[in-house]
């Protein structure tokens, strides 16, 4: 738990409306190490959407369902998130504090709302950032075989691969972990050269697609099944898995926003422009490849997606600098998805919402970072890579349900937020405290004395039809995600149970967070919602 420190007697108070005399307001104190700017923070959402990990990934499995014309799921699902970033954005601009959905959503809904919210999001995020470090195995042996240690066969799918792939995990989670106990400073750094290498990698992909295009970009209309029967529209439905698999992690920013130097400004603005750069980038990933593929009839586009557009145009000293590049931006986003969970488990911490609170919101006054989390969440990982060894097809399954738990977080954000508009939000109750004293309004589009450079981002009159949008694609999403199709869940047949692994896993969650739910009220108390 923590509380407002007040200067002593005689003591020079700070100057009001410093970044942490700001978060004083909000009930907490100054202890992470606030070092880190735009570019660190537009990195931490962009790192964690990691386009050219994630596509790299699942190109084949969005082209294997609706064939070309499955881009137009791109843009569907980039509107539905942006929806959700400009809410979130808006409450990262009154809200500026670490677990910035529990947060938010705690202070929408109430404790029980925040909770699990909080709940679903760490589950999720630990299962994320092993999906992604799993993904070095896709990788790291196609650039030196010498990365593979067990075996010969380098296919996630076998024996061999899934042994191995949990090795390279692990060593990747060994390093993320202790970057992220080093400190924020080292973690920033590292993520935001990653970040930049990864910039340059998708320029040079799309560069390389459209200079050896075999086809126009009109290519994104065709279905890839000539006199398609009326059951195409649900197959390129599915197709949309893929996007929406990809376009998360956005809201990173606000996560990270107690170390950030004037977060109610910068953190608004890296959550759009993350989701926003993320989306253009993979939108053009996406058109280059159909472009370039020398075959989209010959099944090698949907069984090897992107590496098979890439082995066919590179030559192989390129081939084999663009792999080292999708490793690099595979490290950078496990580190951001860990980054992102170990401050969102301090954030419940601190507020005694954790076992072991006192433990895991310990901060480490020398590196300014809390460590424990790390440590646990970093084990959690490894613990989580340890079920691809014994059945890989129950490792993907859980990868693409944790998916579903992040957009339920989203929900217990954007739904209460409505909520809480529908009474009046942000114009009535009590808001978070003013940044200075000259904008002494708590809503910042009733300070007409400053210019609108000055003001927090506001949706404004667009807040409630902008709200709805996101909670009806929210609940959308999650239907299409959970849907227990054997395609996406059981595609060997092996394992018919695993085809309603979404709902059960959903309602086991819930069952544990039940179990789990901490007694009493949340410290400091939140700040009161309402008309």
């Amino acid at each position: 738990m923590s509380s407002t420190t007040l200067p002593s007697p005689g003591e020079k108070a700070p100057p009001f409306g410093t970044d942490h005399v700001d978060l004083a307001e909000l009930g907490y104190d100054q202890q992470l190490h606030r070092s880190l700017g735009k570019y660190a923070s537009f990195a931490a959402g962009f790192s964690f959407v990691s386009i050219l990990t994630t596509i790299f990934q699942l190109f084949g499995l969005g082209f294997s369902f609706g064939g070309p014309a499955f881009f137009f799921t791109w843009p569907m699902v980039f509107l539905g998130q942006f929806m959700v970033a400009l809410n979130f954005a808006e409450l990262a601009a009154r809200y500026p504090i670490s677990g910035a959905i529990y947060q938010w959503s705690r202070r929408m809904g109430g404790e029980i709302v925040g909770w699990f919210a909080g709940w679903f999001m760490i589950i999720a995020q630990i299962v994320t950032a092993s999906a992604a470090a799993i993904a070095l195995q896709v990788v790291l042996p196609s650039i030196w075989s010498g990365f593979q240690f067990v075996g010969e066969d380098t296919a996630l799918t076998s024996a061999d691969g899934a042994a191995n792939a949990v090795i390279l995990g692990s060593i990747l989670l060994v390093l993320t972990t202790t970057i992220n106990c080093i400190g924020v400073n080292w973690m920033s750094r590292i993520n935001s050269i990653g970040v930049t290498c990864e910039i340059v990698g998708v320029i040079a992909l799309v560069l390389v697609f459209f200079t050896h295009a075999e086809r126009g970009p009109q290519v994104v209309f065709d279905t890839g099944a000539p006199g398609a029967d009326p059951g195409y529209i649900w197959a390129w439905i599915v197709s949309g898995l893929m996007a929406a698999y990809v376009m998360v992690g956005f809201g990173s920013a606000g996560e990270l926003a107690e170390e950030t130097h004037n977060p109610r400004r910068v953190a608004p603005r890296t959550i759009r422009l993350a989701l926003s750069a993320s989306a253009l980038g993979g939108g053009l990933m996406i058109v280059g490849a159909l472009m370039a593929a020398p075959s989209l009839t010959d099944g090698n586009l949907a069984t090897q997606g992107l590496p098979y557009v890439i082995d066919s145009i590179l030559s192989s000293p390129w081939g084999t600098v663009l792999l080292i590049d999708v490793a690099i931006a595979v490290f950078i986003c496990t580190l951001a998805i860990q980054t992102a969970a170990s401050r969102l488990m301090f954030s419940m911490a601190r507020d005694g919402r954790l076992p072991a609170s006192a433990i895991l919101s310990k901060v480490n006054s020398r590196t300014g970072t809390p460590i424990a989390p790390s440590v646990l969440i970093g084990f959690a990982c490894v613990a989580i890579l340890a079920v691809n060894v014994g059945n890989s097809a129950i490792f993907t399954t859980l990868s693409s349900v944790c998916i579903v738990l992040i957009y339920l977080a989203y929900l217990m954000v954007t739904v209460p937020l409505l909520m809480q508009r529908l009474k009046g939000w942000p114009h009535g109750g009590r808001q978070a405290q003013p940044i200075s004293p000259e904008s002494a309004s708590a809503d910042p589009e009733e300070s007409p004395g400053e210019n609108s450079k000055d003001k927090l981002f506001a949706l404004g009159r667009f807040g409630i039809p902008v709200n709805i949008a996101a909670v009806l694609y929210g609940g959308l999403m999650v239907i299409n995600l959970s849907w227990p199709r054997a395609e996406i869940f059981n595609p060997t047949g092996e394992f018919p149970l695993l085809q309603w692994a979404a709902p059960l896993t959903v309602i086991a969650v819930v069952l544990a967070g039940i179990a789990c739910l901490p007694r009493g009220k949340a410290h400091p108390k939140p700040v009161t919602i309402g008309a």
